[in-house]
């Protein structure tokens, strides 16, 4: 059977990540990318985490705790948006995984935002490693969702082909709005840092 966008985000991520890496969950959620990203980046690599919800945070700490892997993790009750201000600019990412919308069983109110989200992914991309990707699920059912959907399409379509390849997956015979998967890939190139 073919995977969903978020099961084959989890194929995209363990293809290049590698321990010792450092890697970013830009929507922590329920942790479940954030504990996959801990147990690909070995004893010396890095997870930095962010959402805007306690409850998030929390549920994501209980969840490495349970691994037994919290501490290859920082986690941030803060917007990813701040990526800028938390991670130096000089530490290279190796890959990094959105996950827009909402929280799944919590405030539905509570988004991601297409001027964050798009903050977050420039701010990323700045140190993306050569080779590194950026995996954004995008769920847009939602209000809102279509919105953001549309300016992030937008950016990953406009990225200069000579230095990013960027993947489109998704389901086109579904109802009620499947997400879809982007993928931003760094090529290897003679001037990439």
């Amino acid at each position: 059977m073919l995977k969903s966008a978020l099961h084959y985000s989890h194929d995209l991520l363990a293809q290049v990540v590698q321990p010792g890496n450092w890697v970013i969950d830009a929507t922590v959620g329920n942790g479940h990318d954030t504990l996959f990203l801990a147990e690909l980046v070995g004893k010396t690599g890095r997870v930095i985490g962010f959402d805007v919800q306690k409850i998030a945070i929390q549920r994501t700490t209980e969840r490495l705790e349970d691994a037994n892997l919290s501490q290859r993790c920082a986690l941030h009750t803060k917007g990813h948006e701040t990526i800028d201000e938390l991670v130096p600019f000089e530490q290279l990412i190796h890959a990094a995984v959105f996950n827009l919308g909402y929280l799944p069983n919590s405030d539905k109110e509570v988004i991601t935002q297409a001027q964050t989200t798009l903050t977050a992914l420039k701010a990323i991309m700045k140190r993306l490693a050569p080779g590194g990707r950026i995996v954004v699920v995008v769920y847009y059912g939602h209000p809102g969702g279509l919105e953001e959907k549309n300016h992030v399409q937008q950016f990953a379509e406009t990225l200069p082909q000579s230095d990013y390849n960027v993947l489109q997956y998704g389901f086109i015979n579904q109802k009620n709005n499947p997400p879809y998967l982007l993928c931003i890939e760094k090529k290897r190139t003679k001037n990439a840092r």
